[in-house]
């Protein structure tokens, strides 16, 4: 960023710290109670720093009676009004920091539900999970600890400069050593935090990536024996980690050690000034220890400070990064017609895609019409534009050239939510959350469906077989992607999650393969109910499976090069023959074999 080349505090970061702080404004109440609880703590420390004066001057030499009845008073007073400052001031910034952090996490995970697809193939999935783990914990302490520990300190460091001047204004010269030195070491150390927070924040995205993975593809790191490529790639990212972590250390230690020197010479500097012979004749003990304590007691709040200017920068890098995300562009939506239900008249028409990430053109020239209600079939070789061509459907893409027209208009004329309303989508990984059978059925806009809504889609879909079966049928819980369940099991909850939707238009995208030949039969059974009457275009590798389209569509290379009905595409002895043939004979050396 701007920020990291042209120095610590540009405008840059003011406008990032500006609009940081904007997520604590609504919390100004309490802020505000938090700071009178900051002044609290720093200004008791101080009262408590001026007594010392009368406290050996006249309580100890003298023997002051009335000192020696109320200054035992005092200082519970002012230890107890001290503690309760701290107890305020403390719970109220958590409190503020934790709903900062809440927010944030709120914006980024919205930004991300609204962000086009081309975004989430941008970076790697733990860069993305990071930021609402790891990144939104930084900010916090930007907005509101750093603000703490600055309000606190800063307080501290006024107020016993001002014990120091009510004291002593001469030995307060001593601080004029202090005051340049620590101004120099906070920017050395703000601009080196600043420098090593991005890369901190890259890292631990991945590791996150790292762990994903691994964990996700436990059984093939086994079977394949890759526990130790995969502990030696984790181990490199965490080594990598760490390195940039005891990089922050080294920096806070060395700011550390520097600050304690400089106070170690303004202390000399006091002792210096306060033992000169004209200054002993006059100054009286509490006098001096006054000055040294507030000096002392100001040398722990200084070191803070220090450091403090590199939490801010660490959070603001990681503000930066939060809200590049959240500045994003949503997905383009320009339409201006609801659709309430199409008929499911489709045409594509010389429809081309180049996916924004490369020059690579996915579908060139493609025309096809998929007439209402009708089963339209793609098949071809992996790479050929299948699942490209179906993904433009509900406007994950949109194509680069050409128009695709549903009922006569052009389909970006109508809004993005009511057209994905008109498309249902079973899909060969099927997606489920780890939640109930019922809500795994009747997900998002579907959520308001009726238990025998949903008993009739279960049944429907073949799937109440199993899940009468289950402890609390259709309320069992069915863990985290569905892991409790079979393939074929988790591929009848996906169908009837369609079957419940009721869209006019169906997209199958391998919805049968890697299935055992009795839940392929169930599937079957299942989707031929779902097609019924609906517009639908199905992606298949096995030809067997789309024997009885209406039409089938050959594609290669992002072309559509044969198109007819099975009996017309095996006469035509093209690409679609040589694959059927390929295919029959696989499954005869398959069924000889068995």
């Amino acid at each position: 960023m701007s920020s990291q080349k042209t120095g610590v505090w540009d405008a840059e970061s003011w406008r990032v710290y500006k609009r940081l702080l904007g997520y604590s404004r609504k919390y100004w109440a309490i802020g505000l109670v938090a700071l009178v609880g900051m002044i609290l703590d720093g200004g008791g420390l101080a009262i408590f720093t001026n007594l010392l004066r009368p406290m050996i001057d006249d309580l100890f030499a003298r023997k002051d009676a009335y000192l020696i009845f109320w200054m035992p008073i005092w200082i519970m007073g002012i230890f107890f009004v001290r503690s309760c400052g701290t107890f305020v001031s403390d719970y109220g910034i958590s409190y503020i920091g934790r709903h900062v952090v809440q927010t944030m996490q709120h914006d980024v995970f919205a930004a991300y539900l609204k962000l086009p697809a081309a975004f989430f193939g941008k970076e790697p999935s733990g860069q993305q999970v990071s930021r609402i783990t790891y990144t939104s914990e930084q900010v916090a302490s930007a907005a509101t600890d750093a603000l703490k520990v600055a309000v606190t300190d800063g307080f501290t460091v006024i107020f016993m400069l001002l014990v120091m001047l009510h004291n002593s204004a001469y030995l307060t010269l001593s601080l004029l050593i202090m005051v340049p030195a620590i101004a120099v070491v906070a920017t050395v150390v703000s601009r080196r935090y600043r420098q090593i927070s991005r890369r901190i924040q890259g890292s631990m995205g991945s590791v996150t990536g790292t762990v994903e993975e691994s964990v996700g593809a436990h059984r093939e790191v086994r079977i394949y024996g890759g526990q130790e490529h995969e502990a030696g790639r984790f181990d490199e990212i965490t080594r990598h980690t760490r390195r940039l972590n005891l990089k922050i250390a080294a920096t806070n230690a060395a700011s550390s050690s520097t600050i304690q020197m400089v106070a170690a010479t303004a202390l000399a500097a006091l002792v210096f000034l306060g033992t000169r012979p004209q200054i002993l004749s006059v100054m009286s003990p509490g006098v001096f220890f006054a000055v040294l304590t507030a000096m002392g007691s100001m040398m722990p709040s200084l070191k803070r400070l220090t450091t403090v200017q590199g939490n801010i920068q660490r959070g603001l890098s990681a503000a930066e990064d939060l809200f590049e995300v959240i500045d994003m562009p949503p997905e383009v939506d320009h339409g201006r017609r609801e659709l309430t239900r199409t008929h499911g008249d489709l045409h594509f028409e010389a429809v081309t895609l180049m996916y924004p990430r490369n020059d690579f053109e996915a579908l060139r020239g493609i025309d096809l019409h998929c007439a209402a209600g009708t089963v339209t079939a793609l098949v071809g070789r992996s790479g050929s534009g299948k699942s490209s061509l179906a993904s433009l459907l509900p406007r994950f893409y949109a194509p680069t050239t050409g128009r695709i027209v549903l009922d006569g208009e052009d389909y970006q004329e109508y809004t993005l939510d009511s057209l994905r309303r008109q498309i249902a989508w079973v899909g060969q990984s099927v997606v489920l959350f780890d939640d109930t059978v019922a809500n795994n059925i009747a997900y998002g806009e579907l959520a308001g469906a009726s238990e025998a809504d949903i008993v009739a889609a279960a049944e429907a879909a073949n799937a109440m077989e199993f899940i009468a079966r289950m402890p609390l049928g259709i309320h069992t819980q069915i863990g985290q992607s569905g892991n409790t369940l079979s393939g074929g099991q988790r591929q009848r909850l996906a169908i009837a999650r369609a079957i419940l939707k009721n869209a006019p238009i169906l997209v199958l995208d391998e919805a049968t393969s890697a299935l055992d030949t009795e839940s392929e039969r169930l599937i079957q059974q299942a989707l031929q109910r779902l097609m019924k009457d609906r517009t639908t275009l199905v992606i298949a590798h096995r030809l067997s499976t789309v024997e009885g389209a209406g039409q089938i569509a050959v594609m290669d290379q992002g072309c559509i090069i044969e198109r007819g009905t099975h009996a017309e595409l095996i006469a035509l002895n093209g690409q679609y023959a040589a694959l059927h043939r390929m295919q029959f004979h696989d499954h005869a050396d398959q069924q000889a074999g068995d």
